[in-house]
Order: structure tokens, then sequence, then C-alpha cells
């Protein structure tokens, strides 16, 4: 696979800038943490790859979340490091397996999307409600920073892991959902550290790729339907 060529011109562009964006937030912040900064980077790799249907991107996704959940103990957001490390993380590595094995074609480093069931939908919800509930508790005797909306995270970050391993274009929404939610909590905590600002512009980047990796997936859609369709 040529990287060259496997990106489309406007991939390699929203790539690139995104790369820019974080660095200059790090350098800018004054303060470069080297683990977060390769955090941010590996994670916005990870979406272009991601938006691909490439299991690559799952691959790049367990680091990020390993990184990710450390620098969240660092801020006390206990919700998002027990997320990422506890449910992110290893549903990542599943996703990634679940890939692999379900190719578009054979060869091909595409995944082959799966039609969401309304059993999926209702299992989903139930498992993200009960989740939520208990994690509200769990979060709450923690003395977790902005409770609320680490919550709402909780329930984002397990509806966008659940239906990245269903091989679903919605995942894409689910993240740039739980992208909103994770801006907010940075923000907060940023106005109290400064070296938590560059994680604004690193969600806000995130924000963008998750966007164009649901159109992307819905024309991947399209694309393997009418191949199907043709066999």
């Amino acid at each position: 696979m040529k990287l060259s060529s496997y990106f489309t011109a406007l991939e390699k562009g929203i790539w690139i800038c995104s790369m820019i964006a974080i660095v200059v937030s790090f350098v800018i912040c004054g303060e470069v943490d080297i683990m977060v900064l390769s955090a941010c980077l590996m994670g916005a790799t990870g979406l272009i790859f991601l938006a691909k249907g490439n299991p690559v991107g799952q691959i790049l996704t367990v680091t990020f979340s390993l990184a990710y959940g450390i620098v969240s103990l660092k801020c006390r957001y206990w919700g998002e490091m027990i997320t990422y490390l506890g449910m992110s993380m290893p549903m990542a590595a599943m996703a990634a397996v679940a890939w692999y094995r379900n190719p578009f074609e054979k060869g091909k480093s595409e995944v082959k999307i799966r039609k969401l069931r309304a059993l999926d939908v209702a299992l989903l919800a139930l498992f993200a409600g009960v989740t939520t509930f208990v994690f509200y508790f769990i979060l709450k005797y923690f003395d977790t920073p902005s409770l609320t909306a680490s919550t709402v995270s909780i329930t984002t970050s397990f509806f966008a892991a659940g239906l990245t391993f269903l091989r679903s274009p919605y995942y894409a929404l689910a993240y740039t959902a739980n992208d909103l939610v994770l801006i907010y909590l940075w923000v907060s905590a940023s106005s109290s550290d400064k070296q938590f600002i560059p994680m604004i512009t690193c969600f806000m980047i995130f924000l963008v790729n998750d966007m164009y990796g649901f159109f992307s997936w819905r024309k991947m859609n399209k694309r393997q339907s009418l191949k199907d369709t043709a066999a």
C-alpha cells in the first residue's frame, strides 16, 4: 500500500493541517509533553485511517487510548481515564481483529460495512444506559470534576466504541458527539492549568476528522452496496 496514492488530496490536506495545528498549539503553550504530543499526533493519524475503513486506525487508537488515559489521570478526570483504558482501548483492539477478519474484498485494507439491526441499536442503548448509570456513582464517589459532562462522555464513548466494533458509519457521529463533550471538559481544565490547552486543539482536530470520517464511510457504503448488487 503506497500511502502517497492511498489517500486523496483532501485527506492529505486534512492530515497535514491536523499535524501542524497540534504541534503549533503545543509550541505556543510553551510546555511540550512529548508523550501527550505523540498521543495527539497518533490519534489524528489514526482517524484518517479509520475514515478509510483501515484496521491500522484501530491499532493507532489503542496507542492513543493508553496515552490519553494517563493524561486524564493527571487531570483527575477519572471518567476519561477509566473509559479509555477500560473500554475504548480494549474495544479498539477487538475492533481491529473484527475489521481484519471482515475485509470488503480479500487482500484489501477496507472493512466490510455492516448494516445495523434494530436489535443492535436496542442492545447498545440498553448497555449504554446501564454503563452510564453505574459510572455516574463511581465518578461521583471519586469527586470527578465536571461530573455531568464526564458522565455524558461515558455514554458517547460507549456508543462510539460499540458502533466501531459493529462496523457502522454512525461510529463517526458518536465520536463527533464525544469530541464536543471533551472540548468542553478540556476548556474547563485549561482554565486553571494552561498546559491542557493543546488538548482543546487536539479534540477540535478530532472533531473535524470524525465529521469527515462519517461522510467518507457513507461514500464507502454506497460503493460497497453497488459492488454487492453487481456481483
